[in-house]
């Protein structure tokens, strides 16, 4: 089977809208949590999100969005977009000059793309509306396209020419993180020779507000100390959209193009908890087992993984679990190796969530820098022993891996290599 390089990485987040940007706040420990307006109302419990900066989205005409004028878009591709689609298109753009990709590389058989999303409730919810006050046939014709799930895929797709593997995956926070891990798969057994992987979320009332009848989320007003994965008194996650695109490609397109990679992607798995709808194991088993399974199709020990990016959202109830799966697999001091979840920087991308923070590991592996867990006062004592760094530090490990879990017990790890 063919090695599998990550090319080229492309970034619209609450840290940065860039991948120098992305890289700066990481190790500077910079958040991109702050009060976001659209969650000021009384009816909102929940006042704090990692916004995204540089576009106006409100509108349900794409016509009137503000965005960079770098990426402007026709009115006929715009017009089926969701405001995560258009963050995706953005990042897209950047992944696709990072790679040094031409035209002919993207449209073709043998290039496709995985994407992640949850799709709009917020176009739902007003294409809903629009139905009820003018009837069915006065509803938006784009209203499908432009809300449901498979936005993300049907824009990009068709915007973009792409003629190779194409699909959507749905496992709510471990969504792209399934995306990525088949990425590789299609890659390294030779049936496409370059995969984009994509994860995208809207951030706005609509997308964020529903968990807070989970008691999911945060209600904190502080933006410095709402989200704390690891904390003792962590309280539940910050909601985040915004996307992240890495591009795949196989070791003879790399060679061919003559490009340098960011990372390599060695080995993933995937592990379900069979336990409860929306919270995870208490004991850890399916994350332990998807870390134990990525780590064996890796080829690599427990002990020659250099750095740990945990799925870690400061829930009570995740972080814990989490805990207990790292101790099952590394020991119960973890091996020493280094622990974070960058997540208080971020708040939660939900499907997003695994693609962006395996693009913070490219980062970390690239430039010798490992991005630390911010926010943590006093750590829980189930994590006494884990080596949870609290502030970036130079290091240059050879492997990382990186964990995602969503609802229904859903679990990915994947393991990155230095290059």
């Amino acid at each position: 089977m063919t090695k599998v390089y990550i090319t080229g990485l492309g970034f619209i987040t609450s840290i940065g809208n860039s991948v120098d940007e992305v890289f700066h706040s990481l190790r500077e420990m910079s958040s991109g949590i702050e009060l976001h307006p659209d969650l000021q109302s009384e009816d909102s419990p929940v006042k704090v999100a990692g916004t995204i900066k540089g576009f106006d989205t409100a509108s349900m005409d794409p016509e009137d969005w503000v965005y960079p004028d770098e990426y402007q878009l026709r009115r006929d591709v715009l017009r089926s977009f969701s405001p995560h689609v258009l963050y995706a298109w953005c990042a897209v753009q950047q992944a696709i000059k990072t790679s040094s990709l031409q035209i002919e590389d993207i449209s073709n058989e043998n290039t496709g793309m995985y994407t992640a999303s949850a799709g709009s409730m917020n176009r739902i919810f007003r294409n809903f509306q629009q139905l009820e006050d003018r009837g069915v046939m006065g509803c938006n014709p784009m209203s499908i396209v432009s809300s449901i799930s498979g936005t993300l895929s049907f824009n990009l797709i068709s915007a973009l020419k792409i003629r190779g593997f194409s699909c959507g995956q749905v496992s709510a926070c471990a969504s792209s993180g399934h995306s990525l891990g088949f990425a590789f798969d299609e890659i390294r057994r030779g049936r496409q020779s370059r995969m984009f992987v994509v994860g995208a979320e809207d951030c706005d009332f609509h997308s964020i507000v529903p968990f807070c009848g989970m008691r999911a989320l945060s209600l904190e007003a502080d933006p410095m100390i709402a989200s704390r994965p690891f904390d003792r008194n962590r309280k539940g996650f910050v909601s985040t959209g915004g996307a992240t695109v890495l591009v795949l490609e196989s070791e003879e397109e790399v060679s061919r193009r003559d490009v340098d990679p960011i990372a390599e992607i060695v080995g993933w798995g995937q592990a379900s908890d069979g336990h409860n709808v929306a919270i995870s194991h208490p004991e850890g088993i399916g994350l332990s087992d998807a870390m134990g399974r990525a780590l064996s199709d890796a080829q690599v020990k427990p002990s020659d993984i250099g750095y740990i990016n945990a799925h870690a959202t400061a829930t009570p109830i995740g972080d814990l679990s989490e805990i207990k799966a790292i101790k099952r697999i590394f020991g119960n001091d973890g091996g020493g190796i280094p622990v974070s979840s960058t997540k208080g920087l971020t708040g939660h991308g939900l499907s997003l969530s695994s693609a962006m923070e395996a693009g913070f590991c490219c980062l970390a592996l690239h430039h010798g820098i490992l991005p630390g867990s911010a926010n943590i006062d006093e750590l829980d004592p189930d994590a006494e022993g884990l080596n949870i760094i609290t502030e970036s530090v130079e290091s240059k490990p050879d492997y990382v891996l990186t964990n995602s879990s969503g609802f229904g017990g859903a679990n990915v790890s994947v393991v990155l290599k230095r290059t």
